[in-house]
């Protein structure tokens, strides 16, 4: 960050608490009625807003003094400024970020919808909204959440109220599907989103990083069922690994054997299992191997009520209604011997990294970002703006403690929980899993410890037991990312006790998730500490570091001493493991950004002309273009012949089923056969306008039959990419770019779908049946 911005920031920050001397004296009223003259000043127009930001942060400032009982600290005014001008910041747990958010979201309230803060979960959302909405409402502002209420299912929200308010509080997964969702509406009441004018995302680095791959997806129409699964899952069981089977080193790719490839050929009475005319059989024993051998109970995914639930690793948190793509979930299903699913088309698809950027102004705030400062700016055009402590930060950072193997590990660490508690000193216990998580707390257990477990089941019992982390005696055993957005309070006696421990079980995937668990202690300038336990054989190390760290944990696994000093050649294995990884990770990232860049271009085409159907008064010349185009396309260029189809087939099979005719048309001329498509087609369509003389009916009877056409071609393009994409990555394509390929392909199937679209609106508009009620309303039925 330029000194020059620090410096221009700073100043603003004095402005505002100048200002604040002259709102202190107002009375409530006067006040209030500053979010009336602030609105004329804006005028809707968004440009105006730094103009009048030094006052409307003044007036929120003093505001929440009155309504809230807080006064925002310089720094907290500081990072408000910041937000604004395009950064992420960088505010330190405990700092006050959610009542800081409360000033950007204010100014931009002031020009109206389609600003929204995005929270770690729906609790937040929830609790946000109603405490910080109470400032909000007590200056004339509206604010809702997006989220549903606890209790509530997702179709019950009043979307249309949720989003007329001023400010909306949501996740970005709401926000996110709601977007798709709006996009398949047929009519423009059906859509509730406003613009996309600006986002506030909390802990902007879950999401924008951490996150930024995960693709939403609308789930449609069901593919055919295979009758492979069963037979796939009983050979796999049957199978030894390294005879017939081998796993990597990082447990992340398993494949066959040839010996093994040979054993199923008579386990299934096939010759020669990797031709062609096995393929579909041979893939799904490649799902079978995987689903058995590296996809593991309790750590991917948890079976309850005859269903399969998937699991985030890194927080324990259950993801309902998410599901593994390409039949890997159905797999899973079958080695669980539940129900197994039906494997669905993708309708609707988008990246976080997408969604965020479709904003016209987007900012940020997490505890780190510094370390991630060159992503942030090359795919999001934010920088990253640090803002100070309100007091000094006096937390002690103790070096790793590294050993050989996890066992020395774990029981040093013990050792250090049973001394902390023999204090009724807190301790806050962080592990990188779930699985891990489960297993501390059953080594507390043993020691005859009370403990808390936090790993992300229940949003709202985690704010709770985070909360009163930091009592006198309280031991709380915490996955990496759970509890986030919510402060440990620290007892006044704790403080005399050296503060809050933070103990590390395992070093994380990077040092951004690594700081945000030291972040935990030492809050707001109180003491705290925070230490890590390390060990040779820790996920980070075994996965992305050299065979000879593995081959040494291995060879002194049962070695007496098994802390390793500060001299030792592996002080660092760690530090280069997370680099490496970081960089895999990045690259990851982009790549998936390349690929989403085609679906986005894609994506906004379709999305375009959706609204233009949907607001247009007169769809006469979108219909008449559309029949040009299928008669030219099928006279001139025989794009809808299948196996030298007859343009009398094609009638009957597209415009009109009882058409007759004396004369043989293939006898005509090319111009001839083109009139006489385009006139079969306009009298169909004035036959069913004959029977809708209502205007509005008229439209709305045209603009549904287009839609359909449009979702029914978009929903085959969304899941042709999907599997375009994932067959793309799988293969090694020598001297090609595999982004190329898939832009080269994803472009071939966009014109094809364009075709068929308008073949499908043809056969709509010439082939629906349209039936009238007795109460004047009409149904449709497609052909």
């Amino acid at each position: 960050m330029p000194k020059l911005h620090q410096r221009k920031y700073r100043k603003i920050t004095k402005q505002i608490l100048k200002r604040m001397a002259g709102y202190q004296q107002m009375s409530d009223a006067e006040l209030q009625h500053q979010t009336q003259l602030l609105q004329r000043q804006v005028n809707g127009q968004r440009r105006n807003l730094k103009k009048v930001l030094p006052a409307a942060y003044a007036v929120v400032c003093e505001a929440s003094k009155r309504v809230l009982g807080l006064s925002p600290f310089p720094v907290q005014i500081l990072g408000a400024v910041a937000m604004e001008d395009g950064n992420v910041v960088e505010m330190k747990t405990g700092e006050g970020k959610t009542l800081t958010a409360t000033m950007p979201m204010y100014l931009h309230g002031l020009a109206g919808r389609g600003n929204y803060l995005i929270t770690a979960n729906e609790y937040l959302a929830n609790r946000d909204s109603e405490t910080m909405g109470k400032l909000y409402r007590w200056l004339g502002l509206s604010v809702s959440s997006a989220v549903p209420q606890p209790g509530q299912d997702a179709d019950q929200r009043d979307l249309a109220k949720i989003y007329q308010a001023n400010i909306v509080y949501t996740t970005n997964s709401t926000l996110g599907f709601d977007y798709l969702f709006d996009n398949l509406a047929k009519t423009k009441e059906e859509q509730h989103l406003p613009s996309f004018n600006f986002a506030l995302l909390d802990e902007a680095d879950a999401v924008l990083l951490d996150a930024a791959q995960t693709p939403l997806v609308i789930s449609g129409t069901p593919r055919v069922q295979s009758n492979f699964l069963g037979n796939a899952d009983q050979v796999v069981k049957l199978l030894h690994q390294d005879r017939d089977y081998q796993i990597s080193d990082d447990r992340k790719n398993i494949w066959f054997t040839p010996e093994g490839i040979v054993r199923m050929e008579k386990y299934l009475d096939v010759d020669n299992l990797l031709s062609h005319e096995w393929r579909d059989l041979y893939c799904h024993l490649v799902l079978a191997l995987r689903a058995n051998y590296l996809i593991k109970k309790n750590r991917d995914y948890v079976v309850h009520d005859d269903e399969v639930v998937l699991i985030d690793q890194h927080n324990g948190r259950e993801l309902p209604g998410m599901k593994m793509q390409a039949g890997m979930h159905q797999a899973v299903e079958t080695k669980e011997n539940v129900s197994v699913s039906q494997e669905q088309r993708a309708m609707a698809t988008i990246t976080y990294q997408n969604l965020f950027r479709m904003f016209h102004q987007l900012a940020g705030m997490t505890g780190t970002a510094a370390t991630d400062a060159k992503e942030f700016l090359e795919v999001y055009n934010l920088t990253v703006f640090k803002v100070p402590t309100n007091k000094p930060n006096i937390r002690i950072d103790l070096p790793d403690r590294l050993y050989i193997t996890n066992q020395a590990k774990l029981v040093d660490s013990l050792q250090v929980v049973k001394q902390a508690y023999a204090q009724r000193r807190p301790i806050l216990i962080e592990t990188g899993s779930l699985e891990l998580s489960v297993l501390y707390s059953r080594l507390l257990l043993q020691a005859e410890i009370p403990h808390s477990v936090l790993n992300a089941r229940s949003e709202v019992k985690e704010a709770d037991i985070i909360r009163h982390a930091g009592e006198l005696g309280a031991v709380t055993v915490s996955t990496a990312m759970a509890g986030r957005g919510t402060d440990i309070r620290i007892a006044p006696a704790v403080e005399k006790l050296g503060g809050l421990l933070v103990l590390g079980t395992e070093r994380m995937q990077n040092k951004r998730i690594d700081n945000q668990l030291r972040g935990r202690a030492g809050r707001q300038g109180a003491p705290g500490e925070s230490v890590f336990y390390t060990s040779l054989e820790d996920k980070i190390v075994t996965e992305h570091s050299t065979r000879s760290v593995q081959k040494f944990a291995r060879q002194h696994a049962q070695q007496q001493q098994q802390l390793l000093g500060k001299k030792s050649r592996f002080k660092h294995v760690i530090d280069r493991a997370q680099r490496f990884l970081a960089n895999q990770q990045r690259a990851a990232r982009f790549e998936t950004l390349q690929y989403g860049e085609i679906t986005r271009l894609q994506r906004k085409a379709v999305y375009l002309q959706r609204d233009q159907i949907m607001t247009a008064t007169d769809l006469s010349a979108i219909i008449q273009k559309t029949f040009h185009f299928v008669a030219h396309e099928f006279v001139y260029h025989r794009g809808y012949q299948n196996h030298g189809e007859t343009l009398l087939e094609f009638i009957y099979q597209n415009i009109d089923p009882s058409y007759r005719s004396a004369t043989d048309l293939q006898l005509e001329s090319r111009k001839q056969q083109e009139r006489r498509l385009l006139q079969l087609m306009n009298d169909r369509l004035q036959r069913l306008h004959e029977q809708l003389v209502d205007q509005q009916q008229w439209l709305y009877f045209q603009r549904v039959t287009l839609l359909r056409a449009i979702d029914q071609g978009w929903i085959g393009q969304v899941d042709h990419l999907e599997v375009l994409m994932r067959v793309i990555k799988e293969r090694s394509i020598a001297q090609v770019n595999p982004i190329y390929e898939f832009q080269r392909e994803g472009q071939k199937a966009f014109d094809k779908m364009k075709t068929v679209i308008n073949l499908k609106a043809v056969q709509n508009v010439t082939n629906s049946e349209i039936i009238i009620k007795k109460d004047g309303k009409i149904e449709i039925e497609f052909p």
